[in-house]
């Protein structure tokens, strides 16, 4: 649907595997005009097809899963059947077709199916592959599997969310998935501006496991200059005090933070607490720190009777470090992402209208889109195997009589 010619435009992709790790990268790919092909089966396809609601009309289908097309828009999908030999066939010549392999199966398995890197670019030479698994390629755990919630306890974050005495926080969802994805994009382009310098190609093996802990940087340093282990501590911040989220009407949070001491007095003012600006006692973080009940009970008692959005516009006002907790209603109604067009919607042909994400990031002078709603399964068969790789109708014909699309 976009109106121009997008940067990437011309760049072909081939993706084997699923869920969210692997198909981010080409979504986020695609939405900037390479032409992406997403690889399943029949007999396996994408595990967000029927593992992951929502559903269309609350039924899992193999075409009804909201969660997959999330991932999967403006791309192309296939089913190639990989333990039939005229399907690793076909998958090869998809392969040398594309400029870049995208796959995030366990370390091994891709080569094992004859589908490897030194296998595939003995054809296609200056092909750029990535291989993203849980823990990278090498290693003594590289086979290990789990999803984002093991990710996240492994890498620390669990760890340090919670309260101090209580047990370590699971983060909702697979959150390091889309930093390691983030950040393989990058790789991909990086190699394809190399590409374009040396004519070579490259192979990048991307941990998820390693890409996680970017998030930790501070802990890490700290602990690598003093020895010392963070430690869970609720909402608070060591540098920043009041920090944490207060209870407003109808359910609704705000979040604020405090972050040097002539902040907090303006947050006093702003909600009619003089009476803590004037408290000398107040007047460090250290004090604060060690009088914080008495803090959040001040907090508390303003806003609980107060519109969360109002109350972090009217905090925002005073110069004090505040946002409304959304919900997800909030984030498709926020005014900021409405204008800066985050959610795209596009038809899908079994679950109609669908709010597609667009990435948080966009070109100037060739803009992206989202140019599809996700693919049906085997939806692009034809296409891709006759337009794109040149099959003739009996080849076709043949290469599915032999079971190789199934």
């Amino acid at each position: 649907m976009s109106a121009g010619v997008l940067a990437l435009d011309g760049v072909k992709i081939v993706e084997f595997g699923g869920y969210a790790a692997g198909p981010h990268v080409g979504k986020m790919l695609a939405n900037f005009g390479a032409t992406v092909v997403h690889v399943e089966s029949m007999s396996r396809p994408d595990g967000f097809r029927m593992q992951y609601p929502p559903y269309k009309d609350g039924k899992p289908g193999i075409n009804s899963g909201g969660c997959f097309t999330y991932f999967n828009d403006s791309k192309y999908g296939v089913t190639v059947d990989l333990k039939n030999p005229e399907g690793i066939r076909l998958a090869k010549r998809l392969a040398d077709w594309g400029d870049i392999v995208i796959e995030n199966m366990r370390p091994g398995v891709i080569a094992r199916l004859g589908l490897g890197y030194d296998e595939l670019r003995q054809s296609n030479p200056d092909l750029i592959m990535l291989s993203t698994c849980n823990m990278g390629q090498t290693g003594p755990r590289a086979d290990t599997p789990g999803f984002g919630s093991q990710l996240s306890a492994l890498a620390g974050a669990c760890g340090l969310t919670g309260e101090k005495d209580g047990p370590p926080m699971l983060l909702y969802g697979p959150y390091i998935d889309f930093i390691a994805s983030t950040l393989g994009a990058t790789a991909v382009l990086a190699a394809l501006e190399r590409r374009q310098r040396t004519g070579k190609g490259a192979y990048l093996d991307v941990s998820q496991y390693e890409c996680g802990l970017l998030f930790l940087a501070g802990p890490l340093l700290q602990y690598h200059r003093s020895g010392k282990v963070a430690e869970r501590a609720k909402n608070d911040d060591p540098d920043a005090a009041p920090h944490g989220a207060y209870a407003c009407r109808d359910e609704a949070w705000i979040a604020l933070s405090c972050w040097s001491d002539e902040e907090f007095i303006r947050l006093c003012c702003a909600t009619g607490s003089e009476n803590l600006a004037k408290d000398a006692r107040l007047a460090s973080l250290e004090g604060r720190k060690a009088d914080a009940t008495r803090i959040h009970e001040a907090i508390s008692t303003w806003a609980r009777d107060r519109d969360a959005h109002e109350s972090a516009q009217l905090l925002q006002s005073a110069g004090v470090h505040a946002h409304a907790v959304n919900t997800v209603a909030d984030l498709f109604t926020d005014p900021q992402l409405v204008s800066r067009r985050l959610w795209r919607r596009r038809r899908h042909p079994v679950i109609g209208d669908q709010a597609y994400c667009f990435p948080a990031f966009d070109l100037a002078e060739t803009p992206g889109d989202i140019t599809a709603a996700g693919p049906v399964l085997g939806a692009d068969n034809e296409r891709v195997f006759r337009d794109f790789l040149g099959l003739s109708e009996t080849e076709f014909n043949a290469v599915r009589a032999k079971g190789a699309l199934d």
